[in-house]
């Protein structure tokens, strides 16, 4: 018989909620007004959610428990096999608005009309980590757009970067097999700083260009909201009258450009592995919404004909400055996922997935891209019905008689599920010549044969234009980066091939290479297939710092306080950063906040341990002269003022954070702007525009 003290029920305060509490002390919050009744997913009604059926309170537990056995059934298999590469991602709702018609380039049907807004669905990722490695890793970011545009889903599915490290799809598993943790150690995790990874480039001329970009700052942004896209590969365009135009596609962030630096990165994957999804929900959630134009490259036969190097080459651009990109329309992200699972980790992007008006080219990459997204779709989501997951599925209508199969949602509705037929029900659908995807019927005729096209040869020319179009402090980092890679590489040999690459795109980046390595004896140049040309000229473009914001906003200040801030001079900041966009956080001793001189109280964002100045853009000392002294010997201020100064930010204080500044060994320089008087704050957020003040001395190599 069941002891009746098992029945007892007391009652705890949980806010303002009444919460029963079992003897046993387990707590049993019940269904009412406001909380609906929990059931199992077959909707029978639970009526204890803590304990498991048993046979008496010490006794064993019961195989007849059903929900036990559906709850514990369905945690088993909650995961789903993770991404091979872009496991790690973020993403968002959002719609793309065309600013005009382009029918003559064009029959998309989102092109056509003017203001339209075509619904749209954003997921960012890095490539070679884990789902639970860390957002500031140095890696491609993945750019992957997926528009439900009224004739079906367009995904352009591309990354950060307009060039990739291989030519063809065939070598596609070997790149990323170099770059995952080496196979009998399983590390390093989200790093290409290894072996394996340099040794598969050290015999991969072609991915030099792409290393130049990864090398640089282009592989640490600073946000997403601060990086560009670019669907990489060449496609075409096909108007209502069956004419092609090549095209490339280039997503401009409106709120500039913005990187990190290494040093800072590697604090930030420390203070806050998350801290590109958080800023993300945090910009979208305060609404200030991410925009990017989505702007075209547009060519045709004869400029690919002329153009120096193969448009079909996915290791090769088109520089903006031979073919400027036209902005067509925008994407804003505006909405948050509901469920991280049931969106952003089930969405499933193609290549393959374009509509009427858009075709692809012979790129080889693309076409291995093609064949390769069904199979990854299949294998993750668990069947071929993945499509019907809502986040995957049309807006449009549509109408397929495919049918059954692993978890289908939707079937042929009547007695056809074939075609031809002679039913004449309504949902019957049928082919459509007119309105249907037309494949450009362009001309293809060759030999069977495994070749790599001799327009594919040249692998130096561009990585060198890349280069000597950075500015002298984004040369140092990709100097630097190189270093601290090949630092990691345990084996001399495959140091000294990549010097010797390195020295058909310059010299002199091949010899500080070589010097901050100590490597002992200089190699000869790698061979090449074709001599690097000397000819290109730089392109402003490529470059992060000279594509910067021309204002301040989005970004974050982070403000070191202490009781007896003065109130006038941070109600002078606050309302400079709102005027310009910005924001301010206040980072203090503790997290509940502080007194200012007015009397008025704070609430902290974050704690000075918690909110080291790597989270934010721009940072202001402002403590009070007693709290100045006291911050003084705390090791966590000292490194918030160090570490900014030598992140080259902009950095504002008061005259009572002298003592501070002095004790974390900050040099004033023109990036530390006094705030004398309240009106003084207006000149620094201007300051702030130039995001860095890449002149401080003695700062970050």
């Amino acid at each position: 018989m069941a002891d009746p003290k098992d029945e007892a029920r007391t009652t705890a305060r949980y806010g303002e909620q009444a919460v029963p509490v079992a003897a046993g002390g387990e707590t049993h919050q019940t269904a009412d007004a406001a909380h609906p009744v929990m059931t199992t997913q077959q909707g029978i009604p639970v009526a204890d959610d803590q304990n498991s059926l048993k046979a008496g309170a010490r006794g064993p537990t019961l195989l007849e428990d059903f929900h036990l056995r559906e709850k514990i059934f369905h945690f088993d298999h909650e995961r789903i096999p993770e991404r091979v590469v872009h496991a790690r991602g973020f993403g968002a709702h959002g719609y793309f608005e065309n600013y005009g018609p382009l029918a003559d380039l064009t029959r998309a049907d989102l092109f056509q009309r003017a203001g339209e807004k075509t619904p749209a669905f954003v997921r960012f990722s890095t490539v070679a980590g884990s789902k639970g490695s860390a957002d500031l890793a140095r890696d491609v970011r993945g750019f992957a757009v997926k528009m439900y545009t009224k004739e079906g889903n367009w995904d352009l599915v591309g990354n950060n970067i307009p060039v990739f490290f291989i030519q063809d799809a065939v070598k596609f598993p070997d790149v990323i097999h170099s770059v995952k943790p080496e196979p009998d150690r399983g590390f390093p995790q989200a790093q290409s700083a290894h072996d394996n990874f340099w040794d598969f480039i050290s015999f991969t001329p072609e991915s030099m260009h792409m290393i130049m970009w990864v090398m640089s700052d282009r592989s640490l942004p600073r946000s997403f909201r601060f990086m560009e896209g670019f669907g990489v590969h060449t496609f075409r365009l096909v108007n209502a009258e069956g004419k092609s135009t090549f095209v490339k596609f280039h997503w401009k962030p409106k709120q500039g450009l913005q990187s990190v630096v290494w040093n800072e990165a590697v604090k930030i994957n420390g203070a806050d592995p998350d801290f590109h999804r958080r800023d993300l929900w945090d910009a979208i959630h305060a609404g200030d919404f991410p925009e990017w134009e989505l702007g075209l490259q547009v060519f045709d036969e004869a400029f690919a004909e002329k153009f120096d190097f193969d448009v079909l080459d996915a290791t090769k651009l088109i520089p903006e400055e031979i073919l400027p990109v036209k902005p067509v329309g925008k994407l804003v992200l505006d909405r948050c996922v509901d469920n991280f699972f049931l969106e952003t980790e089930q969405v499933a992007f193609c290549t393959q997935n374009i509509v009427p008006g858009i075709d692809f080219s012979d790129d080889p990459l693309l076409q291995g891209r093609n064949f390769s997204y069904l199979d990854t779709q299949l294998k993750r989501l668990g069947g071929p019905n993945f499509t019907q997951i809502p986040i995957n599925a049309p807006k449009c209508p549509f109408h397929t008689f495919q049918q059954d199969g692993h978890m289908a949602m939707r079937n042929p509705r009547g007695r056809v599920n074939y075609e031809p037929n002679s039913w004449t029900a309504a949902e019957n659908p049928r082919e459509s010549p007119d309105k249907g995807f037309r494949s450009y019927p362009e001309p293809v005729q060759g030999p069977k044969i495994r070749a790599r096209s001799e327009t594919f040869a040249d692998h130096y020319s561009q990585a060198r234009q890349f280069y000597i179009s950075q500015t002298a402090i984004e040369r140092t980092h990709i100097a630097n980066a190189i270093t601290f890679e090949l630092s990691k590489v345990e084996t001399p040999a495959i140091r000294s091939r990549i010097v010797a690459h390195l020295m058909n795109i310059d010299a002199g980046l091949a010899e500080t290479v070589a010097k901050q390595i100590r490597l002992k004896e200089m190699p000869k140049a790698a061979d090449a297939l074709k001599p690097t040309r000397q000819d290109l000229k730089p392109s402003p473009a490529l470059s992060v710092v000279l594509n910067g914001p021309r204002s301040f906003a989005g970004r974050k200040v982070g403000a070191l306080v202490t009781d007896g801030v003065d109130a006038d001079v941070l109600a002078a900041l606050e309302k400079a950063l709102k005027a310009e966009g910005a924001t301010l956080k206040l980072v203090a001793p503790e997290v509940g906040g502080v007194k200012d001189s007015a009397g008025a109280w704070h609430d902290a964002h974050e704690k000075l341990e918690g909110g080291p100045s790597v989270l934010f853009d721009a940072v202001a000392i402002l403590p009070s002269k007693e709290g100045a002294a006291m911050l003084a010997s705390v090791p966590a201020a000292r490194d918030f003022v160090a570490d900014a100064a030598a992140h080259r930010k902009f950095i504002a204080y008061v005259a009572a954070a002298t003592p501070l500044l002095e004790k974390a060994g900050a040099g004033l320089d023109e990036g530390f702007i006094a705030l004398n008087a309240a009106a003084d704050a207006a000149g620094f957020v201007t300051a702030c525009r130039k995001l860095r003040f890449w002149d401080r001395a003695g700062a970050e190599r």
